[in-house]
């Protein structure tokens, strides 16, 4: 715990020089990450890391609607399969393969694009908000989610029972990102730029607005803060990070989508990595994402036997986690952590004055 506190203090005291000084440091630290994973240990590990930065994007983006402005949704799946598929179709080649909907345009061109359509997708959702609390929009959304994979599952223009293939890298020049290694320092740069602009939301007059509306929305109302607007709007600044998210997993090498990388089980995986991270805090996403997804990785193949028939029970271990970490760790690993410098600075302070009135006296 000294440890970490003292690193909080260095982040703390670097931010004081030029708030962008730490975010330097750390993109500077993550550069040479795939050249170590691949001499010490293996270039699959440069993939998980690819996944762990787009879901650090989905989880961020999830805590904004979810953690800042306290709006229940489990449908960011859905939001991140439209930024995906929109991607996929706008860059393929026109009759790709098995009739495949493709209008050919630029990699560069098409994730914008697919980033607009999943905002407009976002404020969709976000509508329901209006009038819905809890349970209710939770089961709203839900069903938007499911129904945005089964319609790709039954149109053969999206890729139905087959998915997606050859869907092109991006590239600058004669430079394309068709690697695992290439494609880490796409992947990580939106991670740590979009982690950035969380933390900037947060501390501007929206994300006031946003806490303000998730501790008491009929308060928030009378203070002057428009209830309806800023719903929609934690809606929609999720839905950029998701389709932001999706676009670059339609890209990511092997180029190839499929509308089971959409279901309930990946938005029960991505809620778990909020609520291991913490509800609203925007590190305790990212730890959240980087745990869940090694997890999820590692635990994808157990299986156990019952009458001689293998029964995956990755779901059921996701679950109970949840559940577990709902009723021990509710303020999970991001909130434990803030509370602990919380204590530590707290005591630090009250020695000091301590200290000062004995000199005094």
């Amino acid at each position: 715990m000294v440890f970490l506190s003292r690193i909080a203090d260095l982040i703390d005291a670097l931010a004081s020089r030029h708030r962008l000084l730490p975010w330097l440091i750390a993109y500077l630290m993550l550069l040479p990450l795939p050249f170590i994973m691949s001499t010490f240990f293996n270039s699959y590990l440069i993939d998980l890391a690819n996944r762990s930065c787009l879901f650090i994007l989905l989880a961020v983006g999830l805590n904004i609607v979810k953690g800042f402005c306290g709006q229940v949704t489990v449908g960011h799946i859905g939001l991140y399969a439209i930024g995906a598929v929109t991607s996929a179709v706008l860059s393929l080649e026109p009759g790709g393969f098995g009739g495949a909907l493709g209008f050919g345009l630029p990699v560069w061109v098409s994730i914008p694009i697919a980033v607009l359509v999943t905002a407009f997708a976002g404020l969709i959702v976000g509508l329901p908000s209006v009038r819905l609390e809890g349970a209710y929009l939770a089961l709203a959304t839900l069903g938007l989610g499911e129904s945005v994979r089964i319609f790709i599952a039954v149109t053969p223009a999206l890729g139905s029972s087959t998915g997606l293939m050859m869907i092109p890298a991006p590239s600058i020049g004669s430079f394309v990102f068709d690697s695992f290694t290439s494609y880490y320092y796409l992947v990580m740069t939106a991670a740590l730029v979009g982690i950035y602009f969380s933390f900037s939301i947060l501390r501007s007059a929206t994300g006031r607005a946003f806490q303000a509306i998730r501790e008491d929305t009929i308060a928030a109302s009378v203070n002057g803060i428009n209830v309806i607007k800023y719903k929609l709007l934690a809606f929609v600044l999720s839905a950029i990070y998701a389709g932001l998210a999706g676009a670059l997993f339609a890209h990511m090498p092997p180029g190839y989508l499929h509308h089971n990388n959409f279901t309930v089980i990946e938005m029960v995986t991505l809620l778990l990595m909020v609520v291991l991270g913490g509800i609203g805090n925007v590190w305790g996403g990212v730890i959240g994402a980087i745990v869940v997804t090694i997890a999820y990785d590692q635990t994808k193949d157990l299986v156990v036997y019952f009458m001689d028939r293998p029964i995956v029970i990755q779901p059921l271990v996701f679950g109970l986690s949840m559940v577990l970490l709902v009723l021990f760790m509710p303020r999970g690993i991001g909130g434990w952590f803030e509370g602990v410098l919380r204590n530590r600075r707290f005591i630090k302070r009250s020695e000091e004055k301590l200290g000062g009135t004995a000199r005094n006296s």
